[in-house]
């Protein structure tokens, strides 16, 4: 079987990225990390493909059935048959060599699983130009996002947290059954708690291996040593600045905080 190249640069976001796509809706950064951390928990698998599922009963119904007899597994009008991870690319392939353009609609890709049939209400002329976009960094699949929640006039729903309309509108009429509604609203309280005080003038070693999630002094030291604002909480903007400076100090890019990368931010004070 032929390899698809869907990879790209996989650049991961920039440190205030979602901050402006959450003013350009009008809603709450927190607002838009829950979708993140629901959908994805970030748009790319480690070998720089985007995170995808693909949907058979999709590819069936833009096909017209053609090959449900003889790629059953593929295309079909029943959901499923999904293998996760990596494993969806063999799926999305096999689904490609029939008809690349249904194969790509009939993806979710990226940090926010934007489906590739809405391409044109993410902002792209052809599912293509979605793909490639898709595949380079996850500030484009949050453009995507941003035109797509407009597009699909579900900015409403995001700005005033009316998380059962925003998952109907957004995962589909089945949302009910994975709780899609509940997962966002229980993302969204943990992401919008206050932020624990700290002193960003305080000096001192980071006393622990760090990652995201993690909250307190020595996230403050961290993000201040990274030129952010020390807030104490490792969320998507700390771990997209980190990752930054691991891959220039040409250290494992993974986005946690450890002794090497811990050394490496201290030497330079």
């Amino acid at each position: 079987m032929a390899t698809i190249p869907f990879t790209g640069t996989a650049r991961p976001f920039t440190a205030d990225a979602i901050a402006r796509a959450a003013s350009a809706i009008g809603c709450d950064i927190a607002a838009v990390e829950a979708v993140i951390e629901v959908e994805s928990k970030g748009g790319f698998l480690p070998d720089k493909r985007p995170k995808i599922l693909f949907e058979r009963h999709v590819f069936s119904r833009l096909t017209k059935g053609a090959h449900d007899a003889a790629h059953p597994d593929i295309s079909s009008r029943q959901r499923g048959g999904y293998r996760g991870g990596a494993k969806e690319y063999d799926r999305l392939a096999r689904a490609c060599a029939l008809n690349r353009a249904a194969a790509i609609q009939s993806a979710s890709w990226g940090a926010f699983q934007i489906m590739g049939g809405n391409f044109a209400a993410a902002g792209f002329a052809d599912p293509e130009k979605f793909c490639s976009a898709m595949c380079q960094a996850e500030d484009d699949q949050l453009a995507a996002f941003v035109s797509f929640v407009k597009a699909s006039r579900l900015d409403d729903e995001l700005c005033r947290r009316d998380w059962v309309g925003f998952a109907r509108g957004y995962n589909g009429p089945d949302y009910r059954a994975n709780r899609y509604d509940e997962k966002l609203a229980a993302q969204y309280l943990v992401r919008s708690l206050p932020r624990p005080r700290t002193d960003p003038t305080r000096e001192g070693p980071i006393a622990r291996t760090l990652k995201m999630g993690d909250v307190g002094e020595d996230v403050a030291r961290l993000q201040a040593a990274l030129g952010l604002r020390p807030d104490g909480d490792f969320g998507l903007a700390t771990k997209a600045a980190l990752i930054g400076f691991q891959t220039k100090q040409k250290l494992a890019a993974d986005g946690i905080a450890g002794s090497r990368t811990v050394a490496a931010l201290q030497a330079r004070r």
